[in-house]
């Protein structure tokens, strides 16, 4: 498996604006008024009902520790560390998973299960759980289950299983602090405007004024512009 190259296009392409750019419209006075808290831990703004919530799910703890460490695991396996950035379970990428379990209860049933398979499947080849697995065997189980269309039909609900994890270590991964900085991902930063080419202006019969040409185009693309003319 690639580590970058499909998932950085799986993920990136299921971005969009409203996912990257938290709203900027509200004034303090607002977000106060709406119930919106901000502190050193939390600076993206969340409501007061919102947090009780969180600090709820975030409690709560639905895996056992050798679930966890299966789940950590198996990330890992999914985005090893590289020479570009640590491993999927050094961006806490185990805990987004329960947390987006405990979240959305449907995942419960399908990463619970897919872990119970691994291991059953992982006992009649290897004799041990996966956790308890050589490298070398846990690599051989997944690329049984990694590639669905070489997979063979018995292997029908691991390759489920390893789909759910693949989908839930590249978002928790690449939704994290050290996921972006892998990504390179910039946001909206400011840029240079040469001005509309003159080409065009002259094709729709537009030319600059002088002071549009002195506070909005560079100094060294002024002498191609006019004046404007609408």
């Amino acid at each position: 498996m690639d580590r970058r190259d499909s998932l950085k296009a799986l993920t990136v392409g299921t971005l969009t604006a409203g996912t990257i750019i938290t709203g900027g419209c509200n004034t303090k006075d607002e977000e106060k008024a709406a119930g919106i808290q901000e502190n050193d831990e939390n600076k993206y703004g969340r409501t007061a009902e919102e947090k009780e919530y969180d600090a709820k799910l975030m409690a709560e703890k639905y895996f056992t520790d050798d679930e966890m460490a299966t789940i950590a695991i198996l990330t890992d396996i999914i985005i090893p560390k590289d020479e570009r950035s640590g491993s999927a379970s050094e961006a806490k990428v185990p805990d987004f998973i329960e947390f987006i379990v405990k979240d959305q209860p449907n995942y419960k049933v399908p990463v619970r299960g897919g872990m119970r398979w691994l291991n059953i499947e992982s006992q009649k080849r290897f004799g041990n759980t996966f956790a308890k697995c050589t490298d070398k065997q846990r690599i051989e189980l997944v690329d049984m289950i990694a590639y669905p269309q070489k997979a063979a039909p018995e292997m029908a609900p691991g390759v489920s299983f390893f789909n759910t994890m693949r989908n839930l270590t590249a978002t928790g991964f690449f939704t994290s602090q050290m996921g972006i900085k892998d990504l390179d991902y910039k946001g909206n930063t400011p840029n240079e405007w040469d001005g509309v080419p003159e080409d065009v202006l002259k094709q729709y019969g537009f030319e600059y004024d002088a002071k549009t040409l002195e506070q909005c185009i560079k100094k060294e693309d002024r002498g191609k512009m006019m004046t404007w003319d609408s």
